[in-house]
C-alpha cells in the first residue's frame, strides 16, 4: 500500500518538479548586454524581506522580481567582461504541496529523478541532508547541458507547511568555482519565517 500510494504521490508531484526543472534552465540561459564588470562584493548588500522569506545580497548583483515563469526572484551576478554572455544566477522557485502528503525526504526523491531525467548529461555530484538555523534542508551539486552552455546548479530544497522552497545557483561549469563561494554565502543569508517543518 505505501508503494502505491507512493507512485500516486509521484504522479502528482511530477509535473511540479518538472516545472521547476524548465524554470532553473530557461532562466540560467538569460543573457544580458550590460556592459558592468565584476566590482567587489565588499561594496555593500542589499535585502529582500519577503512575509515568508529573507535574503542578502551584494549591491553588484541585480535584482528582478518580475516572476518570469513563476520564479520569486532572480539574481544576477555582473558581467565578467564585454565578451562575458552568461549571467551567474541564484533564483527562488515556490510550489505549493497541498494535497500531496510530499515531505523533505520525498520531495528530494522525486527531484532527483527529474534531473535525470529532464537534464541532458545530468551528473549529481553532492546529494547531501543539512542544517540551517535548525532547519532541515537539502543540498544538491549536478551539472547538465542547457543549449550551447554547459553548467553546474547548487541547490537548496526545504519543505516547510506544504510548500517546496527551492533556492538554485546557476553558473557556466567552468565559472563554478569562481562564483560558489559568494553564491553560498548569499544562499546561506536566506531564511523562512514561520517554519513548521515537514520533516524528514
Amino acid at each position: 500500500m505505501k508503494k502505491i500510494n507512493h507512485k500516486t504521490n509521484y504522479m502528482k508531484i511530477v509535473k511540479l518538479s518538472g516545472i521547476f526543472i524548465l524554470i532553473m534552465s530557461l532562466t540560467a540561459c538569460y543573457q544580458n548586454k550590460s556592459n558592468d564588470s565584476q566590482t567587489s562584493v565588499l561594496d555593500g548588500w542589499k535585502s529582500i524581506v519577503d512575509n515568508n522569506y529573507s535574503i542578502n545580497y551584494p549591491s553588484n548583483w541585480e535584482l528582478d522580481e518580475s516572476g518570469q515563469m513563476g520564479t520569486r526572484f532572480i539574481l544576477f551576478s555582473p558581467l565578467s567582461s564585454d565578451q562575458d554572455q552568461f549571467r551567474e544566477n541564484i533564483n527562488l522557485l515556490i510550489q505549493d504541496l497541498s494535497g500531496h502528503n510530499l515531505d523533505l525526504e520525498k520531495y528530494v526523491e522525486i527531484s532527483i529523478d527529474q534531473i535525470n531525467r529532464m537534464i541532458t548529461d545530468g551528473n549529481i555530484l553532492k546529494n547531501k541532508r543539512k542544517l540551517n538555523k535548525e532547519l532541515n534542508y537539502h543540498q544538491l551539486i549536478y551539472t547538465g547541458k542547457q543549449g550551447e552552455y554547459k553548467l553546474k546548479f547548487e541547490q537548496y530544497l526545504w519543505v516547510i507547511k506544504n510548500k517546496a522552497y527551492v533556492l538554485t545557483l546557476t553558473c557556466e561549469d567552468e565559472q563554478f568555482s569562481n562564483y560558489q563561494k559568494i553564491g553560498e554565502e548569499i544562499m546561506n543569508s536566506f531564511k523562512l519565517k514561520n517554519t513548521a517543518q515537514n520533516t524528514q
